[in-house]
């Protein structure tokens, strides 16, 4: 795939990513590697995609700074955020941020995190980082499959998959990550939940508009800059919004137009014959899912195409009379 920079802005548009005061645009051919070795890939080469912009790009923030919620001016109750709690700590990571970086490499009380967001998908994705007793760092390989970004650790470089959560080559070919529970939803709800919350700062080495949307339109397109190996059927508009839970190798779709349909916030539901709890906020578009324990379960949120595009097999979850 050959990249070409103009240094003219424009908003996004298929065939071409803005980053910064450089657009990216790119050919649709496949194969590229970006420098990573794939001769062990898990996945076919061929349907690797170069995403325009080159190993690390796209910048991983691996020293975030973290401010107090009330400095953080720059976020309105509506934005989104990831927001992730382990003990006693809680923080909160703008979409809008994320947008730009994709990965933010942080720590919580000695335990190694990778939050990651793939714009391409709508997916957000927190996993342990701590990889055969090593705490790891990620990096944005520039390389996609599935629309999918694929992560690289910095010890190996080895390639991972964010949503299949597991090396596809390299030295760690077949690993797989443990995910974490965390939250989709706006700033005001996350605060209202967690009023001592850190929160991600817009300081965060690099020069970049936080305050535009480098995707801007994409949500609402029915298109997708790349191919996909399974299609999903059209009953859902591609980038409709579905919570994707997995349990045992038995995968299943919430898609939020169902469960705005239902009208219920609260319901329950069982996958692979667990029983499960879901707590369905319409007014934040947010759903958290809890096991027979009450734990928080670890699932992805993202758009339709993405989740089904991994998980053609998948179950849908259904409004009543629908």
């Amino acid at each position: 795939m050959r990249l070409m920079k103009s240094k003219k802005s424009r908003a996004i548009a298929l065939g071409g990513i803005l980053l910064g005061a450089v657009v990216y645009s790119f050919s649709l051919s496949a194969g590229s590697s970006n420098g990573f070795d794939l001769s062990n890939s898990s996945l076919p080469p061929e349907q690797i995609y170069s995403g325009g912009p080159p190993r690390d790009g796209i910048p991983a923030i691996s020293d975030p700074r973290l401010i107090a919620a009330g400095e953080a001016d720059y976020l309105t109750p509506t934005d989104r955020v990831v927001g992730i709690s382990l003990g006693s700590q809680a923080r909160a990571y703008p979409i809008a941020i994320l947008n730009w970086h994709e990965i933010v490499n942080d720590e919580i009380d000695g335990r190694r995190l990778a939050i990651t967001y793939c714009p391409l998908c709508g997916t957000a994705v927190a996993f342990d980082a701590t990889i055969d007793g090593s705490p790891t760092d990620f990096g944005v390989s520039g390389l996609l499959y599935n629309n999918d970004v694929l992560l690289y650790d910095r010890e190996t470089e080895s390639l991972w998959s964010q949503i299949m959560s597991e090396a596809i080559s390299g030295e760690r070919v077949g690993t797989k990550l443990t995910m974490l529970p965390l939250s989709h939803t706006t700033w005001r709800d996350w605060l209202a939940k967690h009023p001592d919350t850190l929160v991600l700062s817009e300081d965060t080495g690099y020069s970049r508009d936080y305050q535009r949307n480098p995707y801007a339109g994409y949500e609402k397109s029915r298109s997708t800059f790349f191919a996909v190996n399974n299609a999903a059927p059209d009953y859902y508009h591609p980038k409709e919004v579905v919570l994707g839970l997995g349990i045992d190798g038995v995968y299943k779709a919430y898609p939020f137009v169902e469960l705005d349909r239902q009208g219920k916030s609260r319901f329950s539901d069982t996958i692979n014959g667990n029983r499960f709890s879901f707590a369905w906020d319409a007014i934040n578009r947010s759903v958290t899912v809890t096991d027979s324990t009450g734990q928080q379960v670890a699932g992805i949120q993202g758009f339709w195409f993405a989740w089904f595009a991994f998980h053609p097999d998948t179950e849908v979850y259904k409004a009543q009379g629908s």
